[in-house]
This record gives C-alpha cells, structure tokens and sequence, in this order.
C-alpha cells in the first residue's frame, strides 16, 4: 500500500468531520441527508451532501476503509482530476438512481459514501482487473472481476428483495458510474481489456432487463 494521495486525505478527512458533525448534531443531520421528499421539493443538494454523512461509526470506518485500499489504484492510472470526476460522479448517480427507485416514497431518505466509493472500487477494477482482494475472514484471495460481478449481482438481489437497511441501489448506481466514467476517461481499456468491460456490463444490463419488465 502506497502513501495516500493529499486529496484521499481530504476525502477521508471531511467524511470524518461532517459525519461525526451528523452523530451529534441532528438538526444537521436531517438537513443534509438523502431524502426523497425534500430532494423533490427542489433540496438537490442533499444529493451531494448525504455522502459526508453516515449512520454510525461502523459505517463510515467500512466506506473509508474501502476507500483507503482503492484510491491509489484510480490515481496511479488516471491522475488526481479524474479520480476527483469519478468519485464526485459515481456519489450522484448512486444518489440518482436512489431517487429513481424510491421517487414515489416521500420519505425515503439514506446516507453515506458508498455509492461513491463503490464507483472508485469499480474504476480500480477495471484499470487493474488482475488484483485479487480479501474479504473480511475468508482465507484466499478472490479476483477482482469476480467480485465486481458478484456484488452488482447481489445488489439487484437487495434491491428486488429490500434486504436490510442498505442503500443497495445507491451502491449500484455508484458502482455503474464508476464502471461509465472510467471508460470515458480511459478508452484504451477497449482495447486492452474488452472482455472484463463485457463481464462487468453483464449486471448492469440485467439490471436494465428487470427494471423494463416490471420484476425489480
């Protein structure tokens, strides 16, 4: 693991202040997180703002743990201004799909980074597909793309199902806009790697699929 980039820093840094802001104070905490009723009352910035907010402790350790692992990864190959674009991008489509799936409840709200964070994990995928990661206590290494695909897939099951308290669409929409951006920023990936791009679009596509016919 590199030494972390300044802005990685900043990131992680404002995502501690402003959540813990959010655990104490929560006047400031209804303000500024995800919440479809005021979003549609025309409070877009909460699109933005509900990913320096987190639910507890936990959350937030998970979210910029990820992003502590990843971040180097997406500068390393693209530079610091695209890595800024993809996670800045990858938090509004996960806060827009969010709105798009749960437009008709009012009181739908959510918070944290993951959609961001998920669009960084993806673009990381994408630029290095040979990387294998650990997931929490399971003993051998499991290939990136393989996870990638195994989290979307279980994503559009959360989503279908509603299980638990998680923002499974925003982790989606994170996902798919890290997996869009990259590919704007970085076309040689078409050449060099087509066949992960292919096996990482399988998902989103499905996604499409369900969501046209009514199952999700």
């Amino acid at each position: 693991m590199g030494k972390l980039d300044i802005v990685t820093i900043i990131i992680i840094a404002a995502n501690v202040i402003i959540s813990y802001k959010g655990f104490s104070d929560f006047g400031f905490f209804e303000k500024y997180k995800f919440h479809v009723g005021a979003v549609r009352r025309g409070e877009q910035f909460r699109l933005f703002s509900c990913g320096f907010l987190h639910a507890d402790t936990a959350h937030l350790f998970f979210n910029m743990f990820s992003l502590y692992f990843f971040a180097n990864v997406v500068i390393g190959y693209l530079g610091v201004v695209s890595f800024l674009i993809i996670y800045v991008g990858s938090l509004l489509l996960g806060s827009l799909l969010s709105l798009y799936f749960h437009k008709d409840e009012y009181h739908y709200s959510a918070v944290g980074a993951s959609g961001a964070v998920m669009g960084i994990i993806y673009s990381a995928i994408l630029l290095q597909p040979g990387m294998s990661l650990y997931i929490f206590f399971i003993p051998i290494p499991i290939p990136a793309y393989i996870f990638g695909i195994g989290y979307l897939l279980y994503s559009i099951y959360g989503m279908k199902n509603r299980i638990g308290n998680i923002g499974h669409d925003a982790h989606f929409g994170g996902a798919v806009g890290g997996y869009v951006i990259t590919l704007i920023l970085a076309s040689w990936l078409f050449e060099e790697n087509l066949m992960m791009i292919a096996l990482l679009a399988i998902p989103i596509v499905l996604l499409f699929v369900l969501k046209k016919t009514g199952k999700i």
